[in-house]
């Protein structure tokens, strides 16, 4: 499997061959102004939440990807009105797609579209494929929902929000690998923005001090996992 960073919170995962885009904001990210969104592949593009730092580029990319979205009912709608039309909605609970299992899983946040429209609900993925279950937890704080992941499943990597103030922060994350009894962790919301600007070598100290790793690979990056 393959992780491929676009910054902020959008990342791309490869698995046997299939593409999925994760929350597609590039163009308005200063930091991502050398990738080339053109270029971007996707089979599945997956939208946690609504946040314009979330679905910037969704419309432009579900287009040129012709990919499948999948997301929360309302994301999906507000999508649907501005021309998206290969769309999966859903809701909390799991589906069996054929590249395995998708759970859309809880989220401690809030969620508008660009527009001021209703959101829906914020929401986290569990994506069982290529033989490996990766948690991203999307915009959220810490909260004890994690822990019943633990009772559905061996986490292989978890992807989780580090900058703080509207998320999670590094010490929270630390305590949420706890929760989901998961030590491999790949950190994203951090640094776009100044309120989110974090010490990028403490952090990683910091998990390497409770014998865990966190990886933080530069934006158009891409990691084998």
């Amino acid at each position: 499997m393959k992780y491929t960073y676009y910054g902020h919170s959008c990342f791309l995962l490869e698995a046997d061959g299939i593409k999925f885009l994760i929350d597609p904001f590039i163009t308005p990210n200063p930091l991502a102004k050398y990738v080339n969104i053109e270029a971007i592949e996707a089979d599945y593009i997956l939208v946690s939440h609504g946040h314009g730092d979330h679905v910037a580029d969704l419309v432009t990319l579900a287009a040129q990807t012709r990919a499948k979205v999948i997301g929360m009912v309302e994301v999906l709608e507000w999508a649907e009105k501005q021309g998206v039309t290969n769309t999966h909605a859903m809701n909390f609970g799991k589906q069996k797609f054929d590249f395995g299992t998708l759970r859309l899983v809880w989220a401690t946040h809030s969620s508008s579209m660009p527009d001021g429209s209703y959101g829906g609900n914020p929401a986290g993925f569990v994506i069982e494929t290529g033989g490996k279950t990766i948690y991203y937890a999307g915009d959220t704080s810490l909260n004890a929902d994690m822990k019943l992941l633990t009772d559905l499943y061996k986490i292989d990597y978890a992807i989780l929000p580090i900058g703080g103030n509207f998320t999670m922060d590094v010490d929270d994350a630390l305590v949420a690998t706890d929760y989901i009894n998961c030590n491999q962790v790949i950190g994203v919301h951090y640094n776009t923005f100044p309120v989110i600007e974090i010490d990028t070598n403490e952090a990683i100290k910091k998990f390497k001090r409770e014998n865990k790793q966190l990886f933080l690979p530069v934006i158009g990056e891409t990691i084998e996992l």
